[in-house]
């Protein structure tokens, strides 16, 4: 299921990235500083590289943590305080600054660098690298924030105020995008052969190919809510067009235990901090997991009996909380973009939507196996016992993927997405009682102890940061982090 990148190729975008991250902040910033140099020195080699790089630091870091604990499987430990105001749902505008700002300038920004030098040169190699890429990191920003600046936002010093696109526009475009790039010349002479400044998969274009399938199923299923012909049209035009799906992991392999070289969250959760102690399992995930006599617990744990904090509950005197079990972290852990096992589920999900059902439970079942080998665990035994693929209605089948989707997202540092799907498919789904209660429900999703939102409120996006707001007249009116954004479930 993984990639074979080795460890002087994640060195080599770690050099890329000290090279031009650094640049393209000024070069390229969200609002433009004309003074600064640009990054026309640079070539597609070096900076796709760094801006996977950068993707995979913003994602693997920050917003790792606030979607693992606003994804429910880790939480505060009672023993510390670094991420209460997560816990609490009090994520300001002051909060998370760098992550939005690298997300565009390390990421969109460069990537969309590489798109231009690409196209002139005929490379479509890189060329699909890149939209790839780009419709990840530019989703992210849209799946967290709603509205983003988009198709104003590369035009550097000739508008430092650009608007704010919808985020249904935005997607629209991203999947354009991986259209155009999938239906370029790729025998053409002009093409590169990517080697080792692919971090991902090495050069290996078909499973760019697979990748940039899988990434426009992900896009059009996220838009069901909003745009249900659009999501069918576009899905059933996938399959008409024989699309293939990732069968492997599409993520940054090869980290070291070398500080500046290993994983991002173990970096800075657990190196820059000089403590393991701040998250903590969460009684919402491992009571799932021990309902259901899940092996993956002792793998994300340390211990098939861990003990947990009720979710937000950091201020708690349980006396078992002070031996809470540690999120597992290794500095040489993947951070994964999408995995095998979220490929299945994405083609279960659509084969149950759009094709009444035919192969939706062998993908479904591919995908439960992938999550367990992920963490190298045996899942055989559940696909026929507690994980059984269900029988009943279409609402029943989708939320047995959603919720199998959900608990394989712990692997990778990919938390982020649990917390978009809650909000897209509403599963897990949310407790009306907290998790000390006699009547609670494994595994469902409760409101954080110390909430600062309204009762029974949980969170749904973020706010925009002070980068933005401070510099763009542009940014819209402060809404509610309460509200969802475009495609999420009302």
């Amino acid at each position: 299921m993984k990639s074979n990148i080795n460890k002087k190729t994640i060195l080599l975008g770690l050099l890329s990235l000290l090279l031009f991250i650094t640049a393209c902040k000024k070069a390229l910033d969200i609002n433009q500083d004309p003074n600064n140099p640009s990054l026309d020195q640079g070539n597609p080699r070096l900076v796709f590289p760094a801006a996977v790089m950068a993707t995979a630091g913003m994602e693997g870091g920050d917003i790792a943590i606030l979607g693992g604990i606003w994804g429910e499987y880790v939480t505060q430990s009672a023993l510390a305080n670094q991420y209460k105001f997560i816990d609490a749902y009090d994520v300001k505008s002051t909060d998370l600054n760098s992550q939005y700002s690298g997300l565009f300038t390390g990421g969109l920004k460069n990537y969309q660098f590489v798109i231009d030098k690409a196209r002139d040169a005929q490379d479509w190699n890189f060329y699909l690298m890149s939209e790839v890429m780009k419709a990840y990191n530019t989703g992210l920003l849209v799946d967290l924030y709603d509205k983003v600046p988009y198709s104003e936002a590369l035009g550097g010093s000739s508008n430092l105020n650009p608007h704010f696109d919808n985020g249904d526009a935005i997607y629209a475009d991203l999947i354009a995008g991986i259209d155009s790039a999938m239906a370029k010349d790729f025998t053409a002479s002009s093409n590169s052969t990517p080697g080792t400044a692919d971090l991902i998969f090495g050069g290996d274009m078909d499973k760019w190919k697979r990748f940039a399938n899988t990434m426009e199923l992900k896009l059009y299923l996220r838009m069901v809510n909003a745009n249900a012909s659009g999501a069918q049209a576009g899905i059933q035009k996938l399959y008409t067009n024989g699309a293939e799906f990732l069968e492997t992991d599409a993520g940054i392999f090869g980290f070291t235990d070398v500080p500046g070289q290993d994983n991002p969250l173990y970096e800075q959760n657990i190196r820059q901090l000089n403590t393991p102690n701040n998250l903590r399992a969460s009684r919402t995930f491992v009571s799932w997991l021990e309902d259901n006599n899940d092996p993956r617990i002792e793998s994300y744990f340390g211990t098939t009996t861990p003990n947990s904090i009720h979710q937000g509950d950091y201020l708690g005197t349980d006396p078992s909380y002070q031996s809470a079990a540690v999120f597992v972290e290794s500095p040489t852990d993947p951070v994964i973009f999408i995995s095998a096992a979220e490929s299945y589920f994405l083609q279960a999900e659509a084969r149950e939507r759009y094709f009444s059902g035919d192969q939706a439970e062998s993908l479904y079942n591919q995908g439960v196996l992938a999550a367990f080998t992920s963490v190298g665990q045996d899942g055989s035994s559940f696909i026929t016992g507690a994980y059984k693929y269900p029988t009943g209605s279409l609402e029943q089948k989708i939320e047995a993927i959603s919720t199998q989707k959900w608990a394989s997202f712990a692997y990778g540092v990919h938390f982020i997405e649990g917390f978009f799907e809650k909000q897209r498919t509403g599963y897990p789904l949310t407790s009306p009682v907290y998790s000390t209660d006699g009547s609670y429900v494994s595994g469902q999703f409760v409101v954080s102890k110390n909430s600062v939102l309204p009762p029974g409120a949980l969170p749904r996006r973020l706010a925009y940061p002070d980068v933005e707001v401070s510099r763009n007249s542009n940014t819209p009116e402060l809404i509610p982090i309460t509200v969802p954004v475009w495609w999420g479930k009302p």
